[in-house]
């Protein structure tokens, strides 16, 4: 495999879908699965293409329909409920004085406004959570077999609920986002294939914001006088999201394989080569001045590749920002003297290719 770091070899492969496709962007190996995860994984349906890991024109097919429904106006209607969600999970823990912040705010918010905007009861959101975070799991082939069979399972499961629920919205539909996909989409996709569009929603909130959070606390934190900016001006709160995105960049990098001979940064790469685009590496670039060094101020929303570039470039992106700049000001509200709760207070994620953090002990003057 190939590792591509420099921030305009990443951009080129990026905007160049043709000569590097999306096909299995999110697989670390395109190695068959086991026999025993094959025989669960086909109790359901074939989890590809989706939005993630298609290329043209079947890209185009899936995301016409949601780019139809996701609108803007859609998201900033979500604002008020975002809020309203914001403070309510803050209102479970802010009286205890310390918290995992990971477990009892920075999965559940993202879920809740997906979940929300797709019609999901909130009592499933838990549920949903297992069964998103095992499929990333799933992605990522380092755990014992019996264990990704699990993950298998949940994956199934998974499948299984969003079809149950297109289907009732088929039968009878509402005014949220999977009976507008289905309005929208008519006869262009497949049940099977709109399953996969939910899916993709849910598991895509959790790459990015649920270690957005834990990510932008820990490095405001680490970056006192930053901390000290933030608080004084609340104006610098879009900077602060993009800089937090571009400094500590939740999704890593995605895969890429050549689909004809080409040259990239000075390397022949044959049909067939296998490439890691690493977005994290790209934000930490020369592209960008004092790369290294973490700036509230700094100005970089058109530059940095927290969202990708080109024809996959991240759809839920605004609700993404939107929801940062919501809760990131909101918990530096409302936990007044906010620091990490001692030693050993974060534990990393084992994904690798999804930069963030597991857990975040965190303690305040309650």
């Amino acid at each position: 495999m190939w590792v591509v770091t420099r921030y305009d070899d990443v951009l080129e492969v990026l905007r160049d879908h043709r000569t590097f496709s999306s096909a299995n962007a999110v697989q670390a190996s395109v190695k068959p699965p086991p026999p025993e995860v094959l025989a669960v994984l086909r109790e359901g349906w074939p989890l590809r293409p989706t939005l993630t890991e298609s290329d043209e024109p079947v890209h185009r097919r899936l995301r016409a329909p949601v780019s139809r429904v996701f609108t803007p106006k859609r998201v900033a209607d979500l604002d008020p409920r975002l809020r309203a969600a914001t403070d309510e999970l803050i209102d479970s823990f802010v009286a205890d004085g310390h918290a995992d912040v990971i477990e009892r705010f920075g999965w559940p918010l993202p879920l809740v406004a997906i979940g929300d905007i797709l019609g999901v009861p909130r009592e499933d959101i838990p549920m949903l959570h297992r069964w998103s975070y095992n499929w990333l799991r799933l992605s990522q082939p380092t755990d014992p077999v019996e264990r990704r069979v699990e993950y298998a399972r949940d994956v199934v499961a998974m499948q299984r609920y969003f079809m149950a629920a297109l289907e009732q919205r088929a039968a009878c539909p509402t005014d949220d986002l999977m009976s507008g996909l289905l309005a929208a989409s008519g006869d262009e996709l497949t049940m099977v294939e709109m399953t996969r569009i939910p899916m993709n929603l849910i598991i895509a909130g959790h790459v990015t914001v649920t270690r957005a959070i834990g990510n932008g606390l820990v490095a405001l934190l680490d970056h006192p006088d930053q901390l000290d900016r933030v608080r004084r001006d609340s104006a610098l709160a879009d900077t602060m999201v993009e800089e937090i995105l571009r400094y500590e960049n939740p999704a890593q990098g995605l895969f890429r394989a050549v689909t004809e001979e080409t040259e990239l940064g000075g390397v022949r790469l044959p049909v067939g080569a296998r490439l890691m685009v690493h977005f994290g590496s790209a934000n930490r670039d020369a592209a960008f001045e004092d790369a290294d060094a973490f700036d509230v101020t700094r100005d970089s929303a058109n530059r940095h590749l927290a969202f990708g570039k080109g024809i996959h470039a991240c759809i839920g992106a605004p609700l993404a920002r939107l929801e940062l700049r919501i809760a990131l000001p909101r918990l530096l509200d409302r936990l007044p003297n906010l620091r990490l709760a001692g030693p050993g207070a974060t534990e990393r994620d084992v994904i690798f290719f999804a930069r963030g953090f597991r857990r975040v002990e965190m303690a305040w003057d309650a």
